[in-house]
């Protein structure tokens, strides 16, 4: 790939919406494409966040040999901002789906990714590290699960299979249906999870591990995997998408 040329500092938050704060950072590592989600509360997911996401694989993709996305402490994601949700069905409709499509990004990314679980990951923060193929977590109080049944929304099908395709079979009617929240280690157990370390330990273990894998995993080899194991659960994500969403955010 050539010689990298490290990036470093925080996103603009002209270039990147009103939801994102200086405290989300990206940069180039030795290697290691690293984005921190930092919103200064709980890492609520708006139209800015999603841009970091993008902006940060599609930088990985140029300039690294792996990604790696991580939380603020105690808090990987809670989800998508409720304060856009509930603008009303509209509103609520167009940010899962752009939340769906930054997924589909992520599952399918021409790079490894690591996900380094700072805390909490409720919703779509626990969408994220289904996406994702390394989850390294953080072995704090935090809960981590597809929350959206309790709270009254039925879950997207892009949801539903990254959880059948991530999560142990023995697992996914609680983790789906019946909106199950776990630790950080029973979420290592029912797969949202790969590894839990003690929380000073994690920054290291997930870099260590990204840089593991940007030095074997040679790109070309991993693309075409990647395209013959995940390709067609992203094209049924993307092609039922629209239909999907047509009732998300009005049922009673």
């Amino acid at each position: 790939m050539g010689e990298r040329t490290p990036r470093s500092g925080p996103f603009a938050r002209s270039r990147y919406g009103a939801d994102m704060t200086s405290n989300t950072s990206f940069e180039i590592d030795d290697g290691v494409a690293v984005l921190r989600l930092d919103d200064g509360k709980a890492n609520a997911v708006g139209y800015g966040t999603l841009e970091a996401i993008d902006s940060a694989l599609a930088a990985a993709e140029q300039d690294a040999g792996a990604f790696v996305i991580a939380g603020r402490e105690g808090r990987f994601s809670a989800g998508f901002d409720l304060s856009v949700i509930g603008e009303g069905p509209e509103a609520a409709r167009a940010l899962v789906a752009a939340g769906a499509r930054t997924a589909a990004r992520l599952y399918g990314a021409p790079v490894p990714v690591v996900a380094a679980c700072t805390g909490h990951a409720l919703a779509f923060g626990a969408i994220m590290l289904l996406s994702s193929d390394v989850r390294i977590g953080a072995d704090v109080e935090a809960k981590i699960g597809l929350t959206e049944v309790s709270i009254g929304m039925p879950l997207p099908i892009f949801a539903v299979e990254l959880a059948r395709d991530r999560l142990s079979p023995r697992h996914f009617t609680a983790a789906t249906s019946l909106a199950t929240v776990f630790s950080p280690h029973g979420a290592a157990e029912a797969g949202y999870l790969d590894e839990v370390v003690a929380a000073g330990e994690l920054h290291d273990a997930a870099m260590e591990r990204a840089g593991q894998l940007a030095s074997y995993v040679r790109r070309s080899a991993f693309g075409l995997t990647r395209k013959t194991t995940r390709q067609a659960t992203i094209d049924h994500i993307l092609s039922t998408l629209d239909d999907d969403l047509k009732s998300f955010g009005v049922l009673e």
